[in-house]
């Protein structure tokens, strides 16, 4: 009886807690350090969101475009880049507790071009020097950058028009491009940051699932968060009201940037592939509801649970690397051992980022969309994150429950 009640309290806490939000921090601290950056115009915009145990720090401030005097919100689409990684990673975990697929699975069990592989030695005159790959290539090393895959495929070079990350080719043509090309090195003995190795683990989903992986993504991931706005190709009105690319200046206004080589306009049309490694674009409000969800151990904000605790703890939020190879688990930065002053998640290349640890329910996201350039807020808002997690939160309020149900 006891058992149950416990059960329900904690139910009616999560149900109190998504239709009531955080609590309002009253605090300013990322406004104050960032304010003199805007003022001057080296920082166009950018949302800075700090939360502890229900307690959230919001901050927009700046422009989503300077030319346009419109600012930044919560709600404006942005380009998150390889912070795309994660949800790949959260589609793996998924199929790992259902039981329908190992880490340790050889990938050539669900992609058979993946059966021989060759190593490249050296390359001499344009010669290339190869050698039969002796380790088995697994689905844990692609998913943590140690199968030997380069950055991308040469069908997704960034100094083609159509190419990029969101171009160039569908999943499952990358998968069978990158058997056929040389590995950097043996699989499993280093790392190489690689938007291949996590296109590969997508193309996986692919066969494993029988969908397209990004339809699996919205089946088992963003539509049971309610991440409505979240997509690989944003809508006409979404793109009205996106976060504008701007290069960073040294003592100088931010300079407008139409667009990268890796994301070429236009965003939405035919030319567009759904990219595991990069490509998922968002807004800050669905970013927090995912990262939410890891924070709390696979359940959201709103209730639903997409993952167990134990998957995340065990796979998403400690490394699944050899130890001698550093911290990274499944398309997330992540720690080599996990301990209560642990953080996990990720980065992209325009400067988003958001970080979380499920031992103190703390959360640190930052939304930018920068193309280059010195950053030099970055440290201030270090320290005014260092004064917001170093307060003293009232837990005693309902709302501040996170959820630990099972």
């Amino acid at each position: 009886m006891k058992k149950i009640v416990i059960l329900f309290m904690a139910s009616l806490c999560l149900t109190l807690s998504a239709k009531t939000g955080p609590r309002d921090s009253k605090t300013s601290f990322a406004r104050e350090v960032l304010q003199p950056f805007v003022d001057d115009g080296r920082l166009a915009g950018a949302i800075s969101v700090f939360y502890k145990d229900g307690v959230q720090e919001t901050c927009c401030i700046g422009y989503a475009d300077v030319s346009q005097k419109r600012p930044i919100k919560m709600d404006n689409v942005f380009m998150q880049c390889s912070q795309t990684k994660g949800f790949c990673g959260v589609t793996i975990a998924k199929l790992v507790e259902e039981g329908k697929l190992s880490l340790d699975d050889p990938v050539s069990k669900y992609l058979p071009e993946f059966k021989e592989l060759w190593v490249l030695d050296s390359v001499k005159n344009d010669i290339k020097t190869l050698h039969k790959a002796k380790n088995v290539l697994t689905v844990r090393m692609v998913l943590n950058h140690t199968g030997g895959f380069p950055f991308e495929i040469s069908a997704k070079r960034s100094d083609v028009r159509g190419g990029g990350w969101s171009g160039g080719a569908p999943l499952r043509q990358t998968a069978s491009i990158a058997a056929a090309s040389p590995l950097m090195f043996e699989p499993g003995t280093r790392d190489m940051y690689s938007n291949t190795g996590i296109d590969i683990g997508a193309a996986i989903v692919e066969v494993i699932t029988g969908m397209k992986w990004e339809n699996y993504l919205k089946k088992v991931v963003l539509d049971p968060l309610g991440m409505k706005s979240t997509w690989f190709w944003p809508t006409d009105k979404q793109l009205k009201t996106k976060v504008e690319l701007y290069v960073a200046k040294k003592n100088a206004p931010a300079e407008w940037r139409e667009e990268m080589g890796q994301q070429q306009r236009p965003y939405n049309d035919s030319h567009v592939f759904a990219s595991a490694g990069a490509g998922l674009w968002t807004t800050a409000n669905d970013q927090l509801k995912f990262y939410k969800m890891l924070m709390n151990l696979g359940i959201g904000d709103n209730g639903v649970r997409i993952l167990k605790e134990e998957t995340v703890k065990s796979i998403l939020a400690v490394s699944t690397r050899p130890e001698n190879l550093g911290g990274y688990s499944l398309g997330l930065s992540a720690p080599v051992k996990d301990n209560e002053n642990a953080w996990f998640g990720h980065g992209g290349a325009w400067g988003t980022n958001c970080m979380i640890n499920w031992h103190k329910k703390q959360l640190r996201l930052w939304v930018i969309q920068c193309a280059g350039g010195p950053q030099p807020w970055g440290a201030e808002v270090n320290k005014a994150a260092e004064k917001f997690f170093s307060q003293t939160i009232n837990r005693s309020a309902i709302d501040a429950y996170t959820g630990r149900t099972r």
